[in-house]
């Protein structure tokens, strides 16, 4: 997608492009259908509310003559000009947030730190609302106002009952010289102990992220969170942060 913000919005918008670039091996109706499987799920606090438009106008003005090409280039299925205006047929409308993997370049060592940890809790709850993020590169992932982390880009998203969460198979010794043997990996098939491997962090956060959240790059965890969707359980999340009353306020009150 093409992404964009207004100076005088706390928005984003988010325009598909009418050709999808390498990795990507999906379509405009599969994104689609992700973008409605997330808005009529929990959110539980961890997924950005998303609006799809139709036929929303914006004034020529309000672009840079770069961003105006690109769109017009690059998004012509979804995007066309109407005098001074500018008509997008669709596009996805969301709350802006700081990247996440930006967020930890700016912030104290700290707040780094927390975010980091926060974003491996996000996954997890997203997972017991029976939501895998697919794609779980930090810049999918948003800072709030609050400080909490969300998830933002749901082109890839699924659901974990749909998932299927393997070890990643141990070679034999003569394994590269056998072309005869092979290991079959379907489309859901997910191998979380290579998630470490796409986070790309300094040693300090990655430590962080794996004391506090090492149980995901584990399939078991994986698979019982799967099994317990499936027998219909329903984990409790808390879609705002706990604050802890202080002890004289609650004597007070009483």
């Amino acid at each position: 997608m093409i992404v964009f913000t207004l100076p005088s919005y706390n928005l984003v918008f988010k325009v598909m492009r009418d050709v999808f670039g390498a990795p990507k091996v999906t379509d405009h109706e599969a994104v689609a259908d992700k973008y409605r499987l997330v808005s009529r799920h929990d959110h539980a606090g961890r997924l950005i509310d998303t609006q799809h438009f139709r036929n929303l106008e914006l004034p020529h003005a309000r672009m840079s003559g770069e961003l105006l090409d690109d769109l017009l280039a690059e998004c012509g299925i979804n995007v066309r000009t109407d005098g001074d205006q500018l008509v997008f047929s669709s596009v996805y409308v969301e709350r802006r947030v700081r990247p996440l993997n930006l967020y930890i370049r700016e912030v104290e060592r700290q707040e780094a730190r927390r975010a980091i940890r926060d974003y491996g809790q996000c996954i997890k709850d997203l997972a017991e609302t029976n939501i895998f993020a697919g794609d779980l590169l930090l810049k999918n992932f948003g800072v709030t106002d609050t400080g909490r982390v969300v998830f933002y880009d749901y082109d890839e998203v699924a659901l974990i009952t749909d998932c299927n969460f393997r070890e990643i198979p141990e070679p034999d010794d003569d394994y590269m010289m056998d072309p005869g043997k092979t290991h079959f990996v379907g489309p859901n098939d997910i191998f979380p102990e290579e998630f470490i491997r796409f986070l790309s962090l300094e040693p300090d956060l990655r430590q962080a992220f794996l004391q506090a959240h090492d149980d995901l790059l584990d399939p078991a965890y994986w698979r019982d969170v799967k099994h317990r969707r499936q027998r219909g359980e329903v984990s409790e999340v808390v879609p705002y942060a706990r604050q802890t009353v202080p002890t004289a306020l609650i004597e007070k009150t009483a």
